[in-house]
């Protein structure tokens, strides 16, 4: 997947990459990444820590401002071809209402109830009534199981189902893109089914999705593609089904050989 290029049926991309780059100091995190995301697609991004899978994710929301390359989500481009570029919060927010992004740690409000939480980013960003608001923010819940503990606070929640509500929050901001930074990574084995069901359910929907991973099987046989990422560069990507069960590189068999136990 490099840069420019079109799908199958000549339709633009809804996420394109070209040459992006991300240093902190001397250490060059991201080094000249291409991509393209097709609208409706789910890309499993796989990889070390330190590969720069992460920095990457959130350079695509802007949460980490490239220095250099072009990002373009569905009809908005942030180009930094040029280094760095200064841009107002104004620029910054538009571009990032077209990406919903659910990171490790929930980071829900512990002091407002689950339904305030996922109902405070339409009525303050995107300016909804609060009757509108709480209408679609319950069919939200609804929709990840959580209808009954819509008045509920975080402390009242396993990390699963809290984790079920930063999604649905996300969601409500009605992006066309959504991100996922090891959603399952802090919960308790037990409990990643149910976020894992959750983001399946929106692939199935036709949700246009990136996640940064180590649930392999789940990779496998939920995303259409996979990007494995090491030292900076992308440097497998293809089919989900070839690059987990029969990788072409010798660095990506050698990290997916510490999860083949788990992927019959």
């Amino acid at each position: 997947m490099t840069g420019k290029a079109q799908t199958a049926n000549g339709a633009d991309p809804m996420i394109e990459v070209v040459g992006l780059k991300k240093s902190f100091g001397a250490l060059h995190v991201l080094k000249d990444i291409n991509l393209s995301v097709p609208r409706g697609h789910v890309v499993a991004m796989i990889g070390p820590s330190g590969s720069g899978k992460s920095t990457l994710l959130r350079s695509l929301n802007l949460l980490s401002l490239p220095d250099a390359g072009c990002i373009t989500i569905g009809g908005h481009r942030m180009d930094f071809s040029m280094g760095r570029v200064s841009m107002r919060d104004r620029d910054l927010a538009a571009f990032r209402a077209g990406t919903g992004m659910v990171f490790q740690n929930f980071n829900l409000f512990p002091h407002m109830s689950v339904i305030d939480n996922v109902m405070i980013g339409p009525v303050s960003v995107l300016k909804q009534d609060k009757a509108t608001a709480r209408a679609q923010a319950t069919e939200l819940l609804a929709k990840v199981g959580l209808a009954a503990r819509a008045d509920a606070r975080p402390e009242q929640l396993s990390g699963g189902q809290k984790q079920r509500v930063a999604i649905a929050r996300a969601l409500a901001m009605k992006p066309e893109v959504m991100l996922f930074d090891e959603a399952t990574s802090a919960l308790d084995p037990a409990l990643v089914g149910e976020v894992l069901a959750v983001i399946r359910q929106l692939a199935e929907q036709g949700m246009t999705m990136i996640l940064v991973t180590h649930e392999m099987a789940f990779a496998r046989d939920v995303a259409d593609t996979v990007i494995f990422m090491q030292d900076g560069f992308v440097v497998e990507t293809g089919d989900a089904r070839q690059v987990i069960n029969e990788p072409r590189e010798a660095a990506t068999r050698d990290f997916l050989s510490h999860f083949h136990g788990g992927l019959s």
